[in-house]
């Protein structure tokens, strides 16, 4: 075990990669049931660990340089060709999770997340809004299942959202992409529906369901999750209109007469900089079992969200806030997922592909999330009172981020200069096929435009 010996700090920093290595080799044995030849399952152990190394881009090209491959075949074959069940390994991937950071007060948390795109080709890709732009962009949406717990969070579940009108309404778009013929629209909610069901047959234990409002305000999730007896807080519009003795009332019109009292502080988690405090109102309404939830900014009072809560049994408002608060992991998933294992890195179009990519990063971030979480001190020091001050030697325990850097830094040996030369070469060689491609595509047109224009 690597560490700076003695002290609180060097239990924060304790570096024990010989059970590192030893959690990743169990993770990726779990799969290999998952995959028809050994020599697939080699490459998809080679592939989890190029998204975990120093490559600056995690797709195919890096990927098969990193590992010390001649060309990036064999890795586009793992995601194009190779037959292996991308859902077996995300049920894999799942247990592996639950095994390790599964606890009864897990939350569950839906999300979307864009992959810009520059073309047309890639499957499920349209201008679309896109939350990781903040506006509409070329992009494709996947659709996220997040397990938080107390131990750990990783994302376990995902779909990707194909276009109604874009590409469902077009088969033979979608057999180009490899779209397989059974697959019809789905709503972002249907496709949060489905897997939630997944992790209900997989009997992954949780307490709640949270999500944003394009899953709060669709009437049909919300009667499932009731239906199933699952706990959630969601967030909804200020117009969603709540059930009160006068008739029905939008959120903002309930809020507008709340008196002073009724509002209480509280912190809904801590973030990077310390605890989140807002303020909170808990609106009872005619329905015993939801009721309406407000947090208002300290700052700025105008500053409103609101969520709709349902619970069997009446939860109290801290329970709640601290479903709110949870509901922010699904953003340091992806986060961390894009910045530190290429989650969108990829450069594929095939519906297959995308599934198989998308999975094996996740992989790649539950073993992160796993080893984050076995590496966390019992007594960590990660929390300070007002006026405490920071001891010169206090740590905070390992992180997501870091396990990634450290782990490539001490396990990525030297390389010669004979692969790196040879890659260079390849890449370079690879680069003029294309833009001799691209001149004469470009040339081809800038002749029949000429010809057009000099025709009578």
């Amino acid at each position: 075990m690597l560490g700076l010996g003695g002290s609180a700090a060097a239990a924060a920093d304790s570096v024990d990669l010989p059970g590192w290595e030893a959690g990743l080799e169990e993770m990726l044995a779990r799969i290999e049931g998952r995959f028809r030849q050994r020599r697939s399952w080699e490459r998809a152990n080679a592939y989890v660990r190029g998204l975990l190394s120093r490559a600056q881009r995690k797709n195919g090209w890096q990927l098969a340089e990193q590992v010390g491959e001649a060309t990036p075949d064999g890795m586009q074959r793992l995601l194009n060709a190779y037959r292996w069940d991308a859902d077996g390994v995300r049920d894999d991937l799942r247990g592996y999770v639950v095994d390790h950071l599964g606890h009864e007060q897990g939350v569950l948390v839906a999300d979307e997340s864009g992959f810009l795109k520059k073309g047309t080709m890639s499957v499920g890709v349209q201008r679309q809004y896109s939350g990781t732009a903040g506006r509409i962009e070329n992009c494709q949406i996947g659709v996220f299942l997040t397990y938080a717990s107390p131990q750990g969070r990783a994302l376990i579940d995902r779909e990707l959202y194909l276009p109604e009108h874009t590409w469902c309404a077009h088969r033979d778009r979608c057999r180009q992409a490899a779209v397989p013929n059974q697959v019809a629209f789905a709503t972002k909610p249907q496709l949060a529906q489905r897997m939630i069901e997944r992790a209900l047959e997989a009997g992954v234990p949780f307490g709640w369901f949270a999500a944003d409002e394009v899953y709060g305000q669709n009437p049909g999730l919300r009667a499932w999750l009731e239906g199933k007896a699952i706990s959630y807080v969601m967030a909804v519009p200020c117009s969603q209109e709540f059930g009160t003795e006068s008739g029905p009332r939008r959120a903002d019109a309930l809020v507008a007469g709340l008196p002073g009292p009724a509002w209480q502080i509280l912190s809904c988690g801590q973030g990077a900089k310390g605890p989140r405090f807002y303020d909170w109102a808990l609106i009872d309404t005619t329905s015993p079992a939801h009721r309406l939830l407000v947090r208002r900014s300290l700052t700025d009072p105008s500053e409103l969200a609101y969520f709709i809560c349902h619970s069997p049994a009446r939860a109290p408002l801290p329970e709640l806030v601290a479903v709110v608060g949870t509901r922010w992991t699904v953003e340091e998933c992806f986060q961390a997922g894009k910045n530190e294992v290429g989650l969108d890195h990829y450069q594929v179009r095939l519906w297959h592909a995308w599934y198989r990519h998308v999975t094996l990063a996740m992989l790649a971030h539950a073993w992160l999330a796993v080893t984050a979480s076995h590496s966390r001190p019992d007594t960590t020091t990660d929390t300070y009172a007002v006026g405490d001050e920071c001891a010169p030697q206090a740590l905070i325990p390992l992180s997501v981020n870091e396990i990634r850097h450290l782990h490539a830094s001490l396990t990525c040996p030297a390389r010669s200069p004979g692969p790196i030369l040879a890659w260079s070469r390849w890449r370079r060689r690879h680069q003029a096929r294309a833009r001799q491609c691209h001149y004469r595509r470009r040339l081809h047109r800038f002749l029949e435009l000429a010809a057009s224009r000099s025709s009578p």
